[in-house]
């Protein structure tokens, strides 16, 4: 019987949607570096094992749906630099196509996560993250856990993300650090009235493989829905 758990991986596409083709500068390289390298092989496996999933193939440097749909800066949901500050456009998006990308690629995913809470439990944003902080992150230049786990101080109750914690480090023999470098992006944060969330980073450090934290996602998944379902 699957998990009542929605898991949502926002960051493991790496196309480049055509209303932008004939002017972003990255290439492929560039674009997946700037994703969630690896998300695709840890989570998307598990969409057997849970209620529901969603996903989508658009690149992060592109539209990144964990940014509020007004957020139009640097960092924000039609992105002007890469993580690592690297220009994505030739020239800027006008409006009409910035409007586009949201109405196309943004808001069905958030349609998608809404349409799924009265089947599920709990929600569970899943990224990977470099494993030294880049320029835009909260930690440049320093070394990440290998497991993060973040509630934004109340997406879901502390026992619960304690709960979690446990499970993942005996899953990974590793502690998960709670709420640091990350406390929760905006996909917890705006989805939290329909369900508890919980934000999950896995350092893409190459410790054991895609594969294996895969396997011990599971693990720890499987141990902490009996605690809390």
């Amino acid at each position: 019987m699957p998990m009542p758990i929605l898991i949502s991986v926002p960051h493991a596409g790496s196309r480049i949607p055509i209303e932008v083709e004939g002017i972003c500068l990255l290439d492929s390289k560039e674009i997946i570096r700037d994703s969630d390298e690896g998300a695709d092989e840890i989570y998307l496996p598990l969409e057997s094992q849970v209620e529901a999933m969603v996903t989508n193939d658009v690149a992060r440097a592109i539209v990144d749906v964990n940014r509020s749909e007004d957020d139009r800066g640097r960092d924000g949901v039609v992105k002007t630099h890469t993580c690592w500050d690297v220009p994505i456009y030739r020239r800027p998006p006008s409006e009409t196509i910035v409007r586009n990308l949201i109405e196309n690629y943004y808001r069905p995913y958030h349609e998608a996560l809404s349409s799924h809470i009265k089947h599920v439990r709990v929600g569970l944003d899943c990224h990977t993250m470099a494993e030294i902080g880049p320029p835009v992150g909260p930690d440049y230049g320093k070394r990440r856990p290998r497991v993060c786990l973040s509630n934004a101080d109340g997406t879901c109750p502390n026992a619960w993300l304690n709960a979690l914690a446990h499970c993942f480090k005996a899953a990974f023999d590793t502690d998960a650090s709670i709420n640091h470098p990350f406390k929760g992006g905006f996909i917890i944060r705006s989805h939290e009235k329909e369900i508890p969330w919980v934000q999950i980073e896995l350092s893409r450090e190459h410790f054991i493989s895609n594969t294996e934290k895969s396997r011990r996602v599971f693990e720890a998944l499987s141990r902490w829905i009996r605690t809390i379902a």
